[in-house]
């Protein structure tokens, strides 16, 4: 059995605009809403409040009911959802198209009758309480059950690697709480590492300046790549900030550096994947190597790594290419996807993304390598790639390339876009950027920009 927070009765575990939130109240709504909810096992916890999400997934424990947190909130995947989970139903805290399926409003807390709490109630370790979902190779969403007692070790794990058990912060984050990284670093970092976090989900630069501001040191911003580069270009003068720490794309040494000279805090990532949980940690300005979490270990056979032991649910094998060194430290060298074979040459989507955002007067760029039916017609493989750069010409771009990587991995097109189609953890996916391909290049395109 473990308890649902290691927190004290008195502690503050969340942040509102209203105040703190102490433990003792957390419970209470949690009990207070758990008495509403209808029967069905499964609930899709699409609430954005963040405190509102953390009194749902905690009303689920007190019931037995699993919280199931799909990456995509479109009509097709909740649909899916309700296919393969009969009788859950949503729980939605704002407008949101349910498409169809059975769903309630989250309910106003101060209205609700409420009884004391003397204690922190415990949960059987064993139990699976949350599913996670992402897209496979299919494109249809991919379950990954996760238990109590790992998901209490996970939010350990990552405040001893953080050192945030020595000295809790307040989690401000920029990412869905839904979402494996979200649901990581800022509600199980802060039920079980000690930490608290603020119930909003800032997303353009005043927002996160706000929501800084409305919340005591120290404070740790929980972000992504996308996220940080927004705020730099914003000029906006940013609170007092003690810790940064970003995920789902990877950050730039650059671009951490950067952030690190404004805000004056370390910048930390973390890797994971939603079917591992996360992994390991770094600060990106000290060097490439990453260093793992308590309890996690990596194991290889041939080319392929996998993650086990501690929070790690079973042996789960990874996508990336990955170099073990001594001490539970380790290299990553881009993902198998991610490589790129072009007339006997070799090299990764990543290191070409990395090479073409650094060129002067580009805010962000991607190649992409179409499938072979979205090919020319001649059968030539032909990377695109797509960019934000207003006030640049393909010219000007095509040259900085060729002073960067080989001839054969210039992209034909180059397609200027006005933005790239981030989902909502600033994640470019796959199968948006062939829409984008399908759209801009489609079949034999072979110029140089749009």
């Amino acid at each position: 059995m473990k308890p649902i927070t290691g927190h004290g009765l008195d502690d503050v575990l969340a942040w509102r605009a209203s105040g703190p939130v102490r433990v003792r109240e957390f419970l209470a709504d949690a009990q207070a809403v758990a008495a509403l909810l209808p029967a069905g096992a499964g609930v899709l916890n699409l609430c954005e409040d963040r405190y509102h999400f953390a009194v749902l997934f905690a009303a689920c424990l007190l019931t037995d009911k699993v919280s199931l947190q799909p990456s995509s909130h479109s009509a097709e995947t909740l649909q899916r959802l309700a296919q393969e989970h009969p009788g859950c139903f949503a729980v939605v805290d704002g407008p949101f198209d349910v498409a169809g399926l059975p769903s309630l409003p989250f309910p106003d807390l101060a209205a609700l009758t409420r009884v004391s709490v003397d204690r922190v109630p415990e949960i059987d370790a064993d139990r699976v309480v949350a599913i996670l979902f992402t897209s496979g190779s299919t494109g249809l969403p991919q379950p990954h059950a996760k238990t109590w007692g790992r998901l209490v070790q996970n939010g350990r794990a990552e405040a001893v690697a953080l050192g945030l058990d020595r000295r809790p912060h307040v989690l401000v984050g920029t990412v869905p709480v839904q979402h494996s990284y979200g649901f990581e670093s800022t509600f199980l970092l802060a039920l079980h590492g000690g930490c608290s976090f603020w119930s909003g989900k800032p997303f353009f630069p005043q927002d996160v300046v706000d929501a800084l501001a409305a919340v005591p040191q120290p404070r740790m911003l929980v972000t992504t790549p996308y996220h940080l580069g927004t705020l730099l270009a914003s000029g906006l003068d940013w609170p007092a900030l003690d810790i940064c720490l970003s995920a789902t794309a990877p950050l730039c040494t650059e671009l951490a550096a950067r952030v690190e000279a404004h805000s004056g805090a370390p910048v930390h990532e973390i890797y994971g994947s939603t079917e591992s949980g996360q992994l390991a940690t770094r600060r990106t300005t000290a060097g490439a190597v990453w260093q793992l979490l308590p309890g996690v270990r990596l194991v290889q056979d041939a080319d392929t790594t996998s993650a086990c032991e501690g929070h790690v649910e079973g042996v789960v094998p990874l996508s990336d290419i990955i170099e073990l060194q001594d001490g539970g430290r380790f290299l990553l060298h881009g993902r198998h996807a991610d490589l790129v074979n072009i007339a006997g040459k070799r090299s990764s989507l990543a290191y070409l993304n990395h090479q073409l955002c650094a060129i002067e007067g580009v805010q962000e760029g991607a190649f992409f390598l179409p499938d072979e039916a979205d090919r020319s017609a001649d059968g030539i493989t032909r990377l695109t790639a797509f960019v934000v750069a207003p006030g640049v010409s393909s010219r000007t771009l095509q040259s900085a390339l060729r002073q960067r990587i080989d001839r054969v991995f210039l992209p034909r097109p180059l397609v200027f876009v006005d933005a790239l189609p981030r989902n909502s953890t600033g994640k470019l996916m796959r199968s948006t950027l062939q829409a984008l391909h399908r759209r801009y290049v489609g079949r034999g395109g072979d110029h140089d920009a749009v």
